[in-house]
């Protein structure tokens, strides 16, 4: 079960700690996942994983099966996008000594490596239909053959799956097998984007930051008050994964003990675009005129800060400060 310390769970994404206490939960939303993964992770009910790129897919399958009855054998992952069709077909199945022109010895497939433990398909809308029903064989009888090979292997293997595309889509377009999609989606999680799961900013930020504070050895504490403003703000297109990206950049540059927004390196127009959402009839000058406002008024008129913050040098600045009238 995740562990809780009063109204939050603070744990090091993915990094120091294992099962589900690797995943931070303060947001409703990310609770209500870690509930219902701690309802099934200790049965054998294959589980799909649906979420945007970087919102902590393969964490979370990883903790699965650190919180089931596999626990004690390994734990195996296929990135099903990242190979062609026929790469892709011998990393799951392995193949026979002759098989091809280069196999010049029987290769375990990534599957009987699995056995008595997990396997986990990531982005699995990726596969190929012909893949996909050799995918449904092996959750339906625990079998297949090695390429090249006529020997039914069985395995005791369990399969969490995962994906960041609209499978239901790929169903209606023919581009996803609709009996292999109800196998997976035994018991569907799905996990939220960060920019709805705002509570655990915080939280995240500061683990990641003593993670990399430590790993690289540097003396950095925390981030100053602008800095957490900025990343509540921000809208976080990569997720968890841009998050912890930003704080170790930020880590390894750092030259004091406390980050503000200028070490962050974050595209500021982001933000200043979604704070002025409401303003859709202001024009692109506008729209830059009053972000630029912004920036010299948060750091308090200081040139050399504020041309950091928006990635541009204190010449073209003082240029724009002119044209907008903010002198």
């Amino acid at each position: 079960m995740p562990r809780s310390g009063g109204s939050e769970t603070v744990a090091a994404f993915g990094r120091d700690k294992q099962g589900f206490s690797a995943l931070i939960a303060a947001s409703s939303s990310m609770r209500e996942v870690l509930r219902l993964a701690s309802q099934v992770a200790r049965t054998d009910a294959t589980i799909l994983i649906q979420g945007e790129s970087g919102t902590g897919k393969e964490v979370l399958a990883r903790a699965l099966h650190e919180e089931s009855h596999q626990k004690g054998g390994p734990f195996i992952k296929v990135d099903c996008a990242a190979l062609p069709e026929t790469l892709l077909e011998n990393e799951l199945f392995g193949h026979e000594k002759g098989a091809f022109t280069d196999a010049f010895a029987k290769k375990l497939g990534r599957l009987e490596l699995a056995h008595e433990g997990t396997l986990f398909l990531d982005e699995v809308g990726g596969m190929s239909p012909p893949l996909q029903a050799k995918i449904l064989r092996v959750l339906e009888e625990r079998a297949f053959e090695r390429v090249g090979g006529t020997e039914t292997i069985r395995v005791d293997v369990r399969i969490i799956a995962a994906t960041n595309r609209n499978l239901k889509e790929a169903l209606r377009e023919n581009r996803f097998r609709e009996d292999l999609y109800f196998r997976l989606n035994v018991f569907p999680l799905r996990l939220p984007p960060l920019r709805r799961r705002r509570e655990d900013i915080s939280l995240l930020a500061k683990t990641f930051l003593a993670h990399y504070a430590r790993k690289y050895e540097k003396a950095v504490r925390g981030l100053n008050q602008e800095a957490f403003g900025l990343l509540l703000r921000y809208p976080w297109p990569g997720n968890v994964r841009e998050l912890e990206h930003t704080i170790e950049r930020a880590v390894l540059l750092s030259e004091g003990p406390i980050l503000g927004p200028e070490d962050l390196g974050l595209d500021l127009l982001a933000v200043g675009l979604e704070d002025s959402a409401e303003d859709e009839g202001m024009t692109l000058s506008e729209l830059e005129r009053e972000y630029i406002k912004r920036v010299l008024r948060k750091v308090r008129g200081h040139k050399g800060r504020a041309a950091k913050i928006l990635g541009i040098n204190r010449k073209t600045l003082l240029e724009k400060r002119k044209r907008y009238g903010l002198d």
